[in-house]
């Protein structure tokens, strides 16, 4: 039996990229093991990545086309082909936009796992929809287009060189990658002497390791930020040579900051002010320092000020753009992603998206899904009336899980693509049988702002009738939109990314990496992409846009009588959000939904480690074990998110109301600028189950 080897990076069961190597024979994938020589340099995998083979066969994948047969949701279904499928599929997308209009069609995505998020986009734009509903108002949005409008560029924490602090926020890597800040990348610059501030309500195991620890309460980042920003004013720690020449609004900054003390901010962020002004001292003292921000700072209406706050810390102690503190990474030579998209097929494109209608900011180039399902539901500010979605579960992803439901409900039609029938496939009229990892070739981190691109190569064949989503689009186009802008073979649009390296798909694989060039202060040579040349500490259009000049602090959940505690969540480090709760490998480490609390916190409300309890908001409530953790505060309950139980099998729904986060979460309020809804710091309260 021949036994060969392959390199590949992870994809699909995490965001990061992991270099991994992969045993094959002649059966498939005999082993996943890390790759010594890749990118990251010291080879580490998680469990995720092992138990990547496993759902390659899993039983109860889907490997056929079905059509729904029974109402939505009663789990009754006909095998179809693919060309019945996709005909059905198009003649209703069609339908919906011959009555409608085109923008009556949404395109619905997850998380972009690879090139499928942006073949995606281009199927919306020939098609003539703008409606790409995806959640980059909770995931990276709020910090890459903060960025764009306060000083050009997303400012990415750089890893790959020194830094002599690294202050992170709302993120834990070595639990969960993400989008290029490895764990193990993070962990080197430790090991060579970094000091780490940690901001988080829950002690993880990186906290612990931290110089300073911060116990913030949830959704409450944009105030602390902005006590540090006082001290760090007030004790002229800035660096005054880059605030006086690169730096716009700095006087305002200064005066605006003044109200923010940390004598005054501590008892609201529920963090000591000696720490806040030691924390503020110690990353101001520090050149060069980071900011490794996740994306627990954007899941707040507040994510605009939070991030505007970071972004002015970095700022005024010129960290940005140098190596070892926040940069802009450029991009390797690959295609434009606006030419990559066709994004000048709808060039009024800004205007037509549902959320223009409710004054977003601008440059946020996805639907936020509260703003979706208004339209779906309320036909505000025009309906839609069809969907098509990939790569995503919103009844257990999207907050207010009701909501969600009832929008699903509303639609005429609903196609989904998936690796396997989950409960939001259970809704759908077509559901497609979606290859997965090592099925087929895909470049990862295109058009993510990291400034590289992996090579994820096939390794085995895709079980029974599956396509890669890739696949399916190409086909959906020359179905729906102009036969010029798709191939015959859906592969020739990885050519088409690669392009302009001048490397074909078989010689990147052999590269694995491709990477932009490594520059930094380029702001010397050309000043920063804003209006004024400058970092827009205050924003210079403001008023033109609708936004605050200066980053402020909107209180949006604050503890009551009724509801004492603060609700957070946490993402497992053995799934995907809700992806992968039916591979039994990892099943086994993350058997239920554990929802961590303080031992004085249970004692207080007469609950031990491992009771079901009711977690409850003003909008419901669902049943979550208790889990101890000494680290976390005794305001705050740190739930599991994306929980259903594929064990109880689609004629019970998988039960997937029963300890969803989202069943209690609530997006009637969602903030202005991203549209996103409160899903940190939420007023709540707990109680055993009898």
């Amino acid at each position: 039996m021949t036994l060969r080897l392959l390199k590949t990076h992870c994809g699909r069961m995490d965001h990061g990229g992991c270099p991994i190597m992969l045993e094959i024979d002649d059966s498939g994938i005999r082993r996943v093991h890390p790759d010594p020589g890749g990118w990251t340099g010291k080879p580490y995998l998680c469990a995720k990545a092992f138990g990547a083979v496993e759902k390659l066969n899993h039983p109860a994948r889907l490997t056929y086309p079905i059509i729904r047969t029974g109402k939505r949701g009663e789990n009754r279904w006909r095998r179809a082909s693919w060309d019945e499928a996709l005909g059905l599929i198009a003649e209703n997308l069609d339908r919906v936009r011959e009555k409608h209009g085109a923008r009556a069609v949404a395109f619905c995505q997850g998380m972009p796992k690879g090139l499928e998020h942006f073949v995606l986009i281009r199927l919306a734009n020939l098609f003539g929809s703008p409606n790409v509903v995806a959640v980059q108002d909770v995931c990276h949005a709020p910090r890459e287009v903060t960025g764009l409008h306060t000083c050009g560029f997303y400012p990415v924490a750089d890893f790959r060189h020194h830094s002599e602090v690294i202050l992170l926020w709302g993120s834990n890597p070595v639990a969960t990658n993400e989008e290029g800040l490895m764990g193990t990348l993070l962990l080197d610059r430790l090991a060579a002497g970094t000091k780490l501030i940690v901001v988080d309500p829950m002690k993880t195991r990186l906290a612990k390791r931290a110089e300073l620890y911060l116990p913030v309460k949830p959704g409450r980042d944009a105030l602390l930020a902005l006590a540090m920003l006082n001290v760090i004013v007030s004790e002229r720690l800035y660096d005054e040579e880059f605030v006086s020449r690169w730096t716009h609004g700095f006087e305002e900054l200064a005066t605006h900051v003044e109200k923010f003390s940390p004598h005054s901010v501590a008892p609201l962020v529920g963090v000591d002010s000696d720490l806040i002004e030691n924390a503020a001292r110690l990353y101001a003292s520090a050149k060069p320092a980071a900011v490794a921000w996740g994306n627990a700072i954007e899941q707040t209406p507040n994510n605009f000020n939070a991030c505007r706050a970071l972004i002015c810390l970095m700022a005024i102690c010129g960290n940005l753009d140098v190596p070892g503190g926040n940069v802009e990474a450029l991009d390797p030579p690959v295609a434009r992603l606006g030419d990559f998209v066709k994004a000048k097929k709808i060039p009024d494109k800004p205007r037509q998206m549902v959320h223009a209608h409710f004054g977003t900011i601008p440059r946020l180039m996805t639907v936020p899904p509260a703003f979706f399902r208004k339209a779906v539901c309320e036909e505000i500010p025009y309906p839609i009336k069809a969907a098509y979605m990939q790569c995503t579960n919103p009844l257990l992803t999207w907050a207010d899980g009701p909501r969600t439901l009832e929008a699903i409900m509303k639609l005429d039609f609903l196609a989904v693509s998936d690796i396997y029938l989950t409960p939001t496939a259970l809704y759908a009229d077509v559901v497609l049988p979606a290859a997965t990892q090592f099925e087929f070739n895909d470049i990862g981190h295109y058009g993510l702002g990291h400034g590289f691109i992996l090579a994820r190569p096939r390794a085995v064949d895709p079980p029974g009738e599956c396509w890669p989503d890739i696949k399916i689009l190409n086909e959906l186009g020359r179905r729906l939109t102009p036969s010029e802008y798709w191939y015959d073979d859906h592969e020739a649009l990885l050519d088409e990314v690669l392009k302009p390296s001048g490397l074909d798909y078989n010689e990147f694989v052999q590269k694995g990496i491709l990477r932009g060039e490594e520059k930094f202060r380029k702001y010397l040579d050309k000043g920063f992409r804003t209006p004024t040349g400058k970092v827009e500490l205050l924003l210079s259009r403001a008023d033109e846009l609708g936004l605050p000049a200066l980053p402020v602090y909107d209180d949006v959940g604050t503890e009551t009588e009724a509801f004492p505690l603060l609700l957070t969540c946490r993402k497992d480090p053995f799934y995907l959000h809700s992806s992968y709760r039916w591979v039994e490998v990892l099943r086994k480490h993350s058997p239920e939904p554990f929802a961590f609390i303080n031992p004085e916190t249970a004692k207080k409300y007469g609950i031990s480690s491992g009771d079901p309890m009711y977690i409850e908001t003003a909008k419901g409530s669902v049943v979550q074990k208790a889990r101890y953790h000494s680290g976390v505060r005794e305001d705050v309950v740190v739930a599991a998110y994306g929980w259903w139980f594929p064990e109880d099998g689609p004629e019970k729904g998988y039960r997937w109301t029963e300890a969803n986060l989202n069943w209690i979460t609530d997006c009637s309020r969602p903030g202005k600028e991203f549209g996103t809804p409160l899903l940190r710091g939420i007023p709540c309260r707990i109680r055993p189950v009898d």
